[in-house]
């Protein structure tokens, strides 16, 4: 079968549902702001599901753990299982896992979905530079992630040990408006130290792998996936080449 690689948005003779076997759908932005979903939104995954499409949902928010983003989802009438989810901090976990040792320390700064992740790939999150980490990970901690958490980040990392961060998005959006994103707050790291994490987020291929290992973006019956981006002007430009190499 011939596929083409699409780099840019097109239009469809088609409804996308019909078009596509499977939608891998953002959340921040695209299916629900804040706790609330976006205008549409719900009426429009109901129509493409009972069409028969499958939809997986691809998060940069690595904040929360997949049964929780598909419990909040449930909630809003989007029916959704844990293994719908595919998070960042999912994909950083594995990055991570794949240059240190089983049972090893990680420093976490974030919240309790990266810590989750990390300990599923079988390492073991400290909270301090001083509890002998050997590699520091960030992820998105909610708007009340305290300055002290980045300041913990900035001594270890400025000590030599790698730096990893799920994603690097400047901005997320929330019910009231566009907030500070993690990528703010990996910029306050990087100012501190002078270092560069590895990212494993949107639009990189570690994210891509996390989805390809999940099935998720795997053939289906034309093996063609869609892939719907965020609302906010980082995501579109972020994800306008890369992230659409799993569509055909």
């Amino acid at each position: 079968m011939n596929q083409t690689v699409r780099t840019r948005p097109d239009g469809s003779e088609r409804p996308l549902s019909a078009a596509y076997d499977t939608a891998l759908l953002d959340l921040d932005g695209v299916v629900y702001a804040g706790g609330e979903a976006i205008a549409h939104a719900v009426e429009s995954l109901a129509t493409a599901r009972e069409g028969g499409m499958h939809l997986a949902y691809v998060t940069n928010n690595a904040a929360r753990t997949p049964e929780t983003v598909a419990g909040h989802l449930t909630e809003l009438g989007v029916p959704a299982e844990p293994t719908d989810v595919i998070t960042s901090a999912q994909a950083v976990a594995r990055l991570i896992a794949d240059q240190v040792p089983q049972g090893a320390r990680v420093l976490v700064i974030g919240a309790e979905g990266l810590r989750v992740a990390l300990r599923e790939r079988g390492l073991v999150p400290v909270e301090s530079a001083d509890d002998d980490p050997v590699a520091v990970a960030q992820g998105y901690g909610g708007p009340d992630m305290p300055w002290s958490r980045l300041a913990e980040a900035s001594y270890a990392v400025a000590r030599g040990l790698p730096w990893f961060a799920s994603n690097t998005d400047l901005t997320i959006p929330s019910a009231r408006g566009i907030a500070p994103g993690n990528g703010a707050a990996v910029q306050v790291v990087r100012i501190a130290t002078g270092a560069e994490p590895q990212v494993a987020g949107k639009p990189l291929p570690p994210m891509h792998r996390e989805c390809i290992r999940d099935r998720s973006c795997g053939p289906g019956r034309s093996g063609r996936s869609w892939s719907g981006t965020g609302s906010t002007r980082t995501s579109r430009e972020r994800t306008s080449v890369a992230w659409t190499r799993c569509s055909s």
